[in-house]
């Protein structure tokens, strides 16, 4: 068993990640364009579990030795994978890096595929956080996002995970076709009634190449408006902050000291290690920063990892220009925002004072202090927009 049972004190610090991609799923669902898969014979979990453990290895030479921060089994549908699979991954990452005791171990689940058995082995094995996709809290939506479950099993799954676990997020996903206001209010008011510690709550996107792209440019179902949205998202963070779990990230709400240490090593912008179908990486190797792409098919990516103890098929060494645009696009998706002593050190430039100017009038962007700089809710809606104009 890894570590203990410990909420993991948070500071500022960017960390030192280790995510885990699990590519398989009982079903694809019309909105996702996860690097996900279906298979309709049982997956050889031991060949995956040893493919992972090569890769890890030599991400450790590339790498380093490191103290890992956290680590993050994401899928695809991870708890689809046996215990044994989980606890060998996880036994692979403490042999090649350094894992302090009460160190955030995080498994996606999804409510179709839970089983108290299974939660406990995963528990046995060093998860200490489990997130949910539960998505909906409406029989109906469900059915329309394509998902497995309904909502008494989302339900079970969530008292089962309270009971089992230290820590427990879920998702619900908004702005869902003929979602009103008060309708989104009730649900966000029930989802925090189950005592939760940490929320994701994600407006619907159309992503391009998914079965949702298709259906929405055939007029098959439409989505609130913009306006409607913005009040949607608005509408979120007042109940979430009301009852406690204020924004902490975007889309991410938590108790103060609950928030993800995984997700918040990316928009800190620390380094993380990818492994699995897919998986990207970022971290420092001969003192720049260096991305890392895996190839998305599973069977193929095994073959390459058999092969030359790794499935990386791309990647690049960032510019120090485009990791000063990368720390801006992530960091100001935090409440907590960027330190911008960090940004010129990165970009060996400071932020334009005649654009901050104009920003912050607009009521976009506000400083934290002298030394640090957020976006605004206003700002929050339009971030992309905002960052373009920060990163000129």
């Amino acid at each position: 068993m890894i570590g203990t049972a410990q909420t993991m004190q948070l500071d500022r610090s960017p960390g030192f990640g280790v995510y885990i991609h699990w590519p398989f799923c009982a079903a694809k669902c019309p909105y996702c364009d996860f690097n996900s898969h279906v298979r309709h014979q049982p997956v050889d979990q031991e060949r995956f579990a040893r493919a992972f453990e090569t890769e890890l290895a030599t991400m450790r030479a590339r790498t380093g030795p490191r103290e890992v921060t956290s680590i993050f089994l994401g899928g695809g549908t991870p708890s689809l994978m046996k215990p044994e699979t989980v606890g060998a991954v996880l036994e692979a990452v403490a042999k090649n890096w350094t894992m302090p005791a009460g160190i955030e171990v995080t498994l996606e689940a999804n409510p179709s595929s839970v089983e108290a058995e299974r939660f406990r082995g995963y528990r046995a094995a060093g998860v200490n956080r489990v997130s949910l996709g539960v998505q909906a809290l409406s029989d109906k939506d469900l059915r329309f996002l394509g998902r497995l479950h309904n909502v008494e099993e989302a339900l079970h799954a969530i008292g089962l995970a309270r009971d089992i676990f230290p820590r427990l997020s879920f998702d619900l996903i908004y702005a869902r076709p003929g979602q009103t206001p008060e309708a989104w209010g009730a649900e966000l008011e029930q989802a925090i009634g189950y005592a939760v510690d940490h929320l994701s709550l994600y407006q619907l996107t159309i992503e391009e190449g998914t079965p949702f792209h298709a259906l929405y440019a055939a007029k098959k179902f439409t989505l609130p408006d913009n306006d409607h949205a913005a009040d949607l998202y608005a509408l979120t963070q007042e109940v979430t902050a009301a009852h406690g779990l204020p924004a902490y990230e975007i889309s991410n709400h938590a108790r103060p000291g609950a928030e993800s240490r995984h997700n918040l090593t990316y928009w800190r912008y620390g380094e993380y290690v990818g492994v699995g179908p897919g998986a990207h990486g970022r971290f420092v190797e001969n003192g720049r920063r260096t991305v890392t792409i895996a190839e998305r098919m599973p069977e193929t990516w095994a073959n390459l990892v058999e092969a030359k103890g790794h499935g990386v098929t791309g990647g690049e060494i960032l510019t120090r220009s485009e990791e000063a645009d990368e720390f801006l696009l992530m960091g100001l998706r935090l409440a907590e925002g960027i330190d911008l002593q960090r940004y010129e050190a990165l970009s060996g430039r400071g932020l334009s004072s005649a654009r901050l100017s104009v920003l912050q009038e607009e009521g976009l962007v506000a400083p934290v202090g002298n030394a640090r700089l957020r976006a605004t809710t206003a700002g929050m809606i339009v971030l992309d927009a905002v960052v373009a104009d920060l990163a000129r």
